[in-house]
């Protein structure tokens, strides 16, 4: 039992990261439509420093899976590094778009390992 409360505790703290993470890059984009660069450029790097977060906070241990992860975070990263150079909306929404991914997928994971614990 206390190993599913670790996880879901765990994996409440990763979807917060997302959520922040999202948040952050639609502010990005919001503040892309009013030419506002550098409020642009400083929730990309809020959002790359969430990303950063979630690299250095894998478990490389635990094998293919935090490994992967690790390299998708890494991919994410350099596209926001490349749409903050170009100020460029689509690269902002591929990153969006595996965020909420992600999230998507933790919540039915926590939600799964919720209805087994019962």
């Amino acid at each position: 039992m206390a190993t599913v409360l670790n996880i879901t505790n765990q994996g409440s703290l990763i979807l917060m990261l997302y959520e922040g993470a999202l948040k952050f890059l639609g502010k990005a984009k919001e503040a892309l439509t009013k030419k506002e660069d550098s409020d642009v450029g400083s929730n990309i790097i809020k959002a790359q420093n969430i990303l950063t977060e979630l690299m250095v906070s894998l478990d490389m241990s635990k094998g293919e899976v935090a490994k992967n992860l690790y390299k998708l975070y890494d991919y994410m990263n350099h596209r926001l590094i490349e749409a903050n150079i170009k100020k460029d909306s689509g690269l902002i929404n591929e990153v969006q778009g595996m965020v909420k991914e992600l999230k998507d997928t933790w919540e039915l994971a926590i939600e799964k390992l919720e209805e087994e614990k019962v």
